[in-house]
């Protein structure tokens, strides 16, 4: 196991971890106890992996981070972006210590008062039982309170990043709707694009749903051995991590198959046109100040005006950054304000059962007085013959 290349300057992260140490007194936590996962990888640029021995970044109200990691892999902890700037102190542990002990020594109180402690949303129940064992006093909360407010908003160097992932996905979209597709399996057509992906530099192809005929009224569907035929649409929702932050985009195809009969029939084409129009006016309405759930808003009446309301079934979006699902959400309910830099999909979708569906889907990145669109591949629907 090794850490992974970061393509961030040392001092992101040492703005981050002294924000995080503000933001925990702040909150009235004694320390921020961080997990493997994505807020490890955000706060120290460690990609460890999730295992029954601990690592552990504990990141105090005070004072400097302690980086814990089994002794096996204290090469990788050390290489880690954090570790290499010496932002943080990195303790290692043997087989036979109690890891779970060490973590508990270093954020008892002096006083053997009892301490509030955040922990990271995605660690291991099993951890968070052993410490909270050997914790008894401590009362244990959700990190994110801490986590939400450092990663929601991201710097221009993130969003540099988020653009060139946005913009390596739109060249695996426009490969693929250019190729052959006629004829093809769903899974061939998947593995094609996760193939691309990496290819344009992606370090993980994570997904690639390839979901055509009736398949398409799903929006989640899982590519399969269904062959794509004349006269099928093809939703396809791509993604994965390129220099550790997500890429997620979705085009709609239809096949033809060479032959001009078999395109998109009347009800196809005004669907689409509806919801075109719903994904542009959404994204049109982003600017700082505009409650997150406003922009679903926005889509849902267009999509309702036009009879869809009910096909509908998901959110407008959601946000991307270090995960490809993170804060804010585009849905009703989610009242976070927009703010210059924060990040998120907008990908409204009209689904009918049995039949088809369609889905649009940008990255998009709230400027100072209006959207920043990252994708730029075309929203028109694309009608191709496939061969």
């Amino acid at each position: 196991m090794s850490g992974h290349r970061e393509w961030l300057a040392p001092e992101r992260f040492a703005e981050r971890l002294d924000r995080a140490g503000a933001l925990i007194r702040d909150a009235e936590l004694g320390a921020l106890l961080v997990g493997v996962g994505p807020d490890l990888r955000y706060l120290a640029g460690y990609d460890a992996m999730a295992l029954e021995r601990l690592t552990m970044l504990v990141v105090p109200a005070a004072g400097r981070p302690t980086l814990v990691a089994p002794r096996l892999e204290l090469a990788p902890a050390r290489s880690s972006a954090a570790a290499s700037a010496d932002l943080v102190d990195v303790v290692g542990w043997d087989e036979l210590d109690d890891p779970h002990a060490l973590v508990a020594r270093l954020v008892t109180s002096p006083t053997g008062d009892a301490v509030a402690l955040g922990v990271s949303d995605q660690l291991w129940a099993s951890h968070l039982l052993k410490l909270q064992a050997g914790l008894p006093r401590a009362r244990f909360t959700s990190g994110s309170t801490v986590m939400r407010q450092l990663r929601i908003v991201k710097h221009p160097d993130e969003v540099a990043i988020l653009a060139r992932a946005a913009a390596a996905a739109d060249s695996v979209v426009d490969a693929i709707a250019a190729g052959r597709l006629l004829g093809r399996t769903e899974t061939d057509v998947a593995a094609e694009v996760r193939d691309r992906l990496l290819a344009a530099g992606h370090q993980v192809a994570e997904f690639a749903i390839v979901a055509s005929g009736p398949n398409s009224a799903s929006p989640h569907h899982a590519a399969g051995e269904r062959i794509i035929g004349a006269g099928d649409p093809i939703v396809l929702d791509i993604g994965g991590s390129f220099e550790g932050y997500a890429s997620d985009t979705t085009r709609t195809i239809w096949v033809t198959g060479g032959d001009p009969a078999r395109g998109p029939d009347r009800e196809f084409l005004r669907l689409y046109d509806i919801l075109q129009g719903a994904q542009a006016e959404a994204t049109a309405a982003v600017r700082p100040g505009v409650p997150a759930e406003r922009l679903d808003a926005v889509a849902r009446e267009i999509i309702s005006a036009g009879g869809f309301g009910e096909r509908f079934i998901h959110r407008t979006g959601h946000g991307i950054g270090v995960e490809t699902h993170e804060d804010p959400y585009v849905v009703a309910g989610d009242v976070t304000p927009l703010r210059e830099g924060m990040a998120f999909s907008v990908e409204p979708g009209i689904y009918l059962e049995g039949l088809y569906g369609a889905r649009i889907e940008d990255i998009v990145v709230c400027g100072s007085d209006g959207p920043i669109i990252l994708n730029r591949s075309s929203r028109e629907l694309r009608v191709v013959d496939g061969l």
